[in-house]
């Protein structure tokens, strides 16, 4: 019996699944790839984390059903963290959920608030969770396009929000935000904050923040979180991971912080859904939390150390690539010679011929053609490497 589902009708061909089966094949047939095709971070978890996984596990009782919303110890964690790190104070009872990542926290909460016809703005290109999550909801997308030659403009993005506002006929739910960004690596003051909360709170209209790279920035500038902004928890909810700050990726444990009405939503539709993560990874996300931070940083600055390397070795291949400022990416231009081929073709022929694996930016949406997505997550050797298979394929 063959049907077809609706929900997966709208979903379009995901363009991962084409670099990753050639990938696949590749591998399968004793290629050597130098994968930066995926964010999946490396480097392993620090060891006092691990340590006190061990330890919890061992005692009785932690095997059983867990708390959706998160046990009480993670979520005081998260409230001090925001305190400490943004000067934002939150209700731990009432305004911070603990999720199974800041991917599935967005997804349930799209399941949550969405009626069928509500409009949702997104940024494009972004990461696929954000627009998708709400389609597989019953939303409809607006898409809202600020790149100027691979640079996020404030102010132009700050103009088609209001504009897109005005002219949508139901107003929009709600708006999507996240910087540092997935994929194009660019980030945002609190200035353009402050405007897009004095944008919401004119429409009516949510604001959903995804911060999940909040830890991983250079320069010694940390970026900020839009809660910050006077006012904004009567407009906005903001999402953090513990994949990238501590290289948690697997553990699957993240937040939804801010706005009591979105918590309560998501609260209530996780209570049906799931039974939260495993009691021992949170109490061990809470020693992370709550634990020393150096970890953090050798993190962080080995992020830097990659970056460093890629930048200065692609450009002595001859492949110029902007310096992203956070995030764990590189969004790179896709080379003259290439670019009749497009993303997709091109990430094809980085596999086939360099034996180097980068996400196509198409796959974060149409207005993502014409660069890739290069993710720091090779060792510094690796990346050298890479460099010099590019330089072979670009002559």
């Amino acid at each position: 019996m063959e049907n077809e589902f609706e929900r997966i009708k709208r979903l379009p061909p995901y363009v991962f699944s084409e670099v990753n089966s050639l990938k696949a094949k590749l591998r399968s047939a004793g290629k050597d790839i130098i994968d930066f095709g995926m964010g999946n971070p490396d480097m392993p978890t620090p060891e006092h984390i691990r340590r006190k996984l061990q330890e919890t596990v061992d005692k009785p009782g932690t095997g059983r059903y867990s708390s959706s919303k998160g046990i009480p110890g993670l979520r005081k964690a998260q409230a001090k963290y925001y305190k400490r790190r943004f000067n934002v104070s939150l209700d731990p009872e009432t305004e911070v959920i603990v999720t199974l990542g800041s991917k599935e926290g967005l997804a349930n909460l799209a399941q949550a608030i969405t009626s069928p016809g509500d409009i949702i703005l997104t940024p494009n290109p972004s990461y696929p969770i954000h627009p998708y999550g709400f389609i597989i909801a019953g939303a409809s997308l607006r898409h809202l396009t600020a790149m100027d030659e691979g640079i996020f403009n404030q102010e132009l993005f700050l103009e088609k929000l209001d504009r897109s506002i005005r002219h949508s006929v139901p107003s929009p739910k709600a708006i999507i935000v996240s910087f540092p960004s997935n994929p194009t690596a660019q980030i945002v003051d609190l200035g353009f904050y402050e405007e897009v909360v004095k944008i919401g709170i004119k429409y009516n209209t949510y604001i959903l923040s995804d911060l999940a790279y909040a830890e991983i920035y250079y320069d010694n500038n940390p970026p900020p979180s839009i809660l910050q902004v006077k006012n904004a928890k009567k407009i906005a909810v903001e999402f953090t991971s513990m994949s990238k700050t501590y290289s948690m990726a697997g553990w699957r444990i993240g937040f939804a912080v801010g706005n009591k009405s979105l918590i309560s939503a998501l609260t209530r539709i996780k209570s049906y859904l799931d039974y939260g993560a495993f009691t021992p990874i949170q109490v061990a996300a809470a020693a992370a939390l709550n634990g020393p931070q150096d970890c953090v940083s050798e993190i962080r600055n080995t992020y830097k150390k990659r970056r460093d390397v890629l930048i200065s070795s692609m450009s002595r291949s001859g492949w110029i690539i902007p310096e992203p400022k956070a995030s764990m990416f590189a969004w790179a231009p896709i080379p003259k010679l290439f670019q009749k081929k497009g993303s997709l073709g091109f990430a094809k022929d980085l596999m086939l011929k360099a034996s180097v694996a980068v996400a196509p930016g198409l796959a974060f949406g149409e207005y993502g053609e014409g660069y890739v997505r290069i993710g720091l997550v090779e060792n510094e050797h690796r990346i050298r490497q890479a460099a010099k298979n590019v330089k072979k394929l670009l002559g």
